[in-house]
């Protein structure tokens, strides 16, 4: 066993765990508990450390070298091996150009974005919630949040993009606050808050969804993450403003309106 180790450029004890999971069995295994290697495990062994280098786990070669099917067997697992490879050298890109873009966002003084597939709906706000709205309103949208399947989340995240591009799309057209198709936004706006768990629009509180809505606005003036989501500080400010004279309005801040923008 030590000469085969030395030769293939592989450690006795990764013989042995070749042994121990049935990937590569000796041809004898000695009284003295040396195992000896012939030409088959040899040649083995070869195609192992060759699938091994392309990065296949362990299972798979097994999987590879025991079929029993065509000789194209190991062909089909390297090309399906190499979809893998590639798929996962996407997904070490997009990680790359999400750390580039953390970096940046830093160094401009901005909080990266949460992922709220990760982090939850509201998690990054708890203090506030809980300090304004009290605990039971985080863990009421905070569960409803988490209720979601994954796909749900997504549409919900899609849905609350297309909300907020829809703003920045009025505020180009030069759409004033208190026009009617800002106001339509602002109802849809609205109607929005009130599908959440949790907050004064949900529970139809008149005095404290006014209060909420005129929160919120404040913060999108005023917060430059939330201007880099709206895409601008005039868009952000141009929903503020709209919604502000929806609550002054209605009276309510509680609005009707088909949410998605």
């Amino acid at each position: 066993m030590h000469e085969l180790a030395e030769r293939a450029g592989v450690s006795g004890r990764t013989l042995r765990h070749y042994h121990r999971i049935g990937l590569l069995d000796p041809d004898r295994v000695g009284s003295n508990g040396y195992r000896y290697y012939g030409p088959d495990a040899v040649g083995r062994l070869q195609r192992i450390l060759l699938l091994r280098d392309t990065g296949m786990p362990l299972a798979r070669i097994a999987a590879v070298l025991d079929a029993e099917s065509s000789p194209t067997a190991e062909i089909d697992a390297l090309l399906a091996h190499l979809d893998q490879l590639k798929a996962d050298r996407l997904a070490l890109e997009r990680r790359i150009q999400a750390v580039e873009h953390t970096v940046r966002m830093r160094r401009e003084g901005r909080r990266p974005p949460m992922d709220v597939m990760l982090q939850g709906f509201n998690d990054r706000y708890e203090d506030e919630v809980v300090r304004r709205w009290g605990q039971e309103a985080f863990d009421a949208s905070n569960e409803w949040w988490h209720a979601k399947s994954i796909g749900q989340q997504r549409d919900w995240k899609a849905r609350s993009e297309s909300l907020v591009h829809r703003w920045a799309a009025l505020q180009e057209a030069g759409e004033a606050p208190d026009s009617p198709a800002s106001q339509a936004h602002a109802a849809v706006h609205v109607a929005w808050f009130t599908e959440i768990p949790g907050t004064p629009t949900h529970a139809g509180d008149r005095e404290r969804s006014a209060a909420m809505i005129c929160g919120v606005a404040a913060m999108y003036e005023t917060d430059p993450d939330f201007h880099h989501t709206f895409g601008s500080p005039d868009a952000a400010r141009l929903a503020a403003a709209a919604l502000r004279i929806h609550v002054q309005g209605t009276g309510t801040g509680t609005g009707t309106g088909t949410a998605g923008g």
